[in-house]
């Protein structure tokens, strides 16, 4: 319905981006914009799923960062026309800094690590002589939630082999964001 040039104009498909893109936007928008004059003559039911679906896809395009040519694609494959992708594209691009902005202020951002502390765990005896123990390491990260400001711990346990691969995926993350930031 979206796509459908035959369900109301252009003039009005600018309208009803403009109307959704402001409804993500603006916390104090409310649905009277959808009563606004111009889109009087749509059938209510249609204008709700046609704003439901500009919505959608400008919060999916927004989260996955999409540029110009990634939304022509998709738009032409949802069947919209040329001059309708050129509206979307115009509305998103005026609207994405703010857009990406509000993406990134949803949700928890992840621990910031601030130290790491570790000591080995050895047990000595025990009362099952078949049983051979392996040393243990019990690691201990220091972490920062910027939400809360709270320094909470997370403790784990792990043997030689794991705690190897970890410092290996470690070493190999570093090396990947050297050579990420090289540029």
């Amino acid at each position: 319905m979206l796509a459908d040039p035959g369900s109301y104009d252009s003039s009005a498909f600018t309208l009803l981006l403009r109307v959704a893109f402001q409804s993500l936007l603006d916390a104090r928008a409310d649905e009277a914009e959808l009563d606004h004059p111009d889109l009087k003559h749509m059938d209510p039911v249609v204008l709700k799923h046609c704003h439901a679906a500009a919505a959608t896809y400008i919060l999916e395009a927004g989260q996955q960062r999409a540029d110009k040519s990634t939304l022509s694609t998709y738009l032409e494959d949802c069947k919209f026309d040329r001059e309708r992708i050129e509206l979307f594209c115009t509305e998103y691009q005026n609207n994405k800094d703010s857009l990406e902005t509000l993406l990134g202020s949803i949700g928890r951002p992840l621990p910031h690590i601030t130290d790491v502390s570790w000591r080995l765990e050895c047990q000595i005896k025990t009362n099952q002589p078949h049983k051979m123990y392996r040393p243990a390491y019990l690691v201990t990260l220091n972490v920062e939630n910027t939400d809360s400001r709270s320094n909470p711990q997370i403790s784990f346990s792990c043997n030689m082999e794991q705690l190897q691969d970890l410092v290996g995926k470690l070493k190999d993350a570093s090396k990947s964001l050297e050579r990420a930031t090289r540029f």
